[in-house]
């Protein structure tokens, strides 16, 4: 014969409970596991998340592209008629104003990206024979947009001056992207 109450029985099966959801959290949780870890950026898309870029081949008045997160990113070794073509521009006539010195932490580096504001464009003036439209800078030649030795717009469509990407010298000949 049992000595035991009914507190027994229901001490047995709380344990019953208690044991049975503790198991299913932690098989919900194994099984979920992949999918949240699937959400997490890939490895080849980390390392692309800062780039260091070697600056000490690029000559006075040269231009380079290099892809940085999946654009093209030019940077232009300006030289001294760039810049005072940069700096001499009225501010408050352009389309979307911000002076030379806010867009260049070195006055001789022009670091922008590389896409037309307008539609996605990637404009020209990369290379010596590129057209550079009325400014001197970069031309998109579908739509028209031009934009000068600053990146900023000056003629066209476009609504916005070429994006300035967050990047920092590392030394005077390198500089990093991101």
């Amino acid at each position: 014969m049992s000595t035991a109450g009914p507190e027994s029985h229901g001490t047995r099966r709380d344990f019953l409970y208690l044991t049975t959801t503790a198991v299913g959290a932690v098989g919900t949780a194994a099984a979920l596991w992949p999918m949240i870890d699937s959400l997490n950026p890939a490895t080849d898309t980390l390392a692309l998340a800062s780039i260091e870029v070697d600056l000490a081949p690029v000559a006075v008045g040269q231009a380079i592209t290099v892809t940085w997160r999946g654009k093209p990113v030019f940077v232009r070794h300006r030289t001294p008629e760039e810049i005072e073509a940069a700096r001499s521009v009225t501010v408050s006539d352009l389309p979307d104003p911000q002076p030379d010195d806010k867009r260049v932490i070195k006055p001789e580096w022009l670091v922008v990206i590389g896409i037309c504001t307008h539609l996605g464009c990637v404009p020209l003036g990369q290379k010596p024979t590129d057209p550079r439209g009325d400014y001197g800078g970069w031309f998109c030649p579908c739509h028209g947009s031009q934009y000068d030795t600053s990146g900023r717009i000056r003629k066209g469509p476009a609504p916005a001056n070429l994006v300035v990407p967050h990047y920092t010298f590392l030394n005077d000949n390198r500089i990093r992207l991101g």
